[in-house]
């Protein structure tokens, strides 16, 4: 899979903390943050969840339904880093006899993503494309 590096800004920290309803003080507020052993404000996994399956579907196109998607966290997001996201096919399965024409093989991709501290997320993904076969 092509690679896709994410500028990691205060803002998106901040704001995909909002959204995903997470209000811990690290997400949001330098000082607490830096009071709890951080340098900084970091990134909360459900982030690091929807920018993995972004990458995913990204890929996939936009019939593509996620089914899975399994992560693990290592190395802080803090602000000024930028995650570098790659991706690589472990296993296809055909559509299965009978299924829709829109319903196309089931694809398992190991994801990682990296920054200036080391692994942030390692994981893998199970999405079912949408009927065109598995991408270049």
């Amino acid at each position: 899979m092509p690679p896709l590096d994410i500028p990691v800004t205060r803002t998106l920290i901040v704001s995909g903390a909002l959204a995903s309803r997470d209000f811990q003080d690290v997400h949001h507020d330098a000082e607490a943050a830096k009071d709890k052993g951080s340098p900084d404000v970091f990134m909360n996994i459900l982030t690091t969840n929807g920018l993995v399956g972004r990458y995913v579907t990204a890929w996939a196109g936009p019939h593509a339904v996620l089914r899975k998607v399994a992560i693990r966290l290592g190395a802080p997001n803090h602000p000024g880093d930028t995650m570098a996201l790659s991706g690589r096919v472990t296993a296809v399965t055909p559509p299965a006899p009978g299924a829709s024409a829109t319903e196309g093989a089931t694809v398992e991709i190991a994801v990682r993503g990296d920054n200036r501290l080391g692994t942030h997320v390692t994981g893998s993904v199970t999405v079912t494309l949408g009927g065109e076969g598995v991408p270049a």
